[in-house]
């Protein structure tokens, strides 16, 4: 819709209400708290993270250099404890994973957005992803309108995002099966949708998936599809998910656009 002449006046009939003045300064105070909230959480994790990252490369120095004092053990005894030593190492390896995750949950991104073609993005993030698709039987098609407007995107973060899902469905895919990314127009936003034919899931467990460290994968951090959430929210848009069992799941991204010109 055409922005009003500039200079014209406003009949009462199309003027803003005291009352939709006073929630939209109210909406606006509460995003500006928010913001603090979460600068005060990212200052916290990072300073967390910098207290547990020193004893985690202190314990990981110390378990090496144990190593090495047990390779080659001959003893049985010897060879129990330079097993306990690789299991302990694992381990460290697994917090410190962990830790990464969950920084890039938390951290405040500091986002660069600049009007992007999200048709490139999505192909770049397929030829990076094709190799790996194929060593795990994973085909991935792609579907892309011609005519999308460019959005507005920190590329480099929200490639994150769309990896995350790519990941996400090869390991609802062990098997194998098609990965698709479609993007189309819908009014004033931009869409892409990431279908898999994987397993597919419950209603419960859909309910939970963007929950923070919520997982139904063995060893898997529970912050990745939280992570995109986050990142996608950053940049205006949202996230749903439609999935049924044994057929496979649909995440659709939605990201504000530009309105059309006449």
């Amino acid at each position: 819709m055409a922005n009003p002449v500039a200079g014209a006046a406003v009949s009462p009939s199309t003027a803003a209400s005291p009352a939709v003045v006073g929630e939209a300064a109210a909406e606006h105070e509460i995003a500006r708290r928010l913001r603090a909230q979460n600068a005060q959480i990212s200052q916290l994790a990072g300073g967390l993270a910098h207290e547990i990252r020193n004893p985690l490369s202190t314990l990981s120095l110390n378990l090496d250099l144990l190593a090495e004092d047990f390779q080659g053990a001959e003893s049985p005894r010897d060879r129990r404890a330079g097993q306990r030593i690789d299991r302990l190492k694992h381990e460290v390896r697994r917090l410190h994973d962990i830790l990464e995750n969950f920084l890039r949950f938390a951290r405040l991104q500091d986002l660069k957005p600049s009007p992007t073609n999200l048709n490139t993005v999505v192909e770049e993030m397929c030829d990076f992803y094709e190799p790996q698709a194929s060593t795990r039987g994973v085909v991935v098609r792609t579907h892309f309108a011609p005519d999308l407007p460019l959005v507005p995107l920190d590329a480099d973060v929200f490639k994150q995002a769309v990896l995350n899902l790519m990941l996400n469905a090869e390991h609802a895919m062990p098997d194998g099966g098609e990965l698709i990314l479609t993007t189309r127009r819908d009014g004033h936003w931009v869409l892409l949708d990431v279908t898999d034919t994987g397993m597919g899931m419950t209603d419960d467990v859909r309910a939970k998936i963007f929950d923070p460290f919520y997982s139904t994968r063995k060893g898997g951090s529970g912050l990745g599809l939280p992570t995109t959430r986050n990142i996608i929210e950053g940049h205006g848009g949202s996230i749903e998910v439609l999935s049924v069992p044994d057929k496979g799941s649909q995440f659709s991204i939605r990201l504000p656009a530009p309105p059309r010109t006449s």
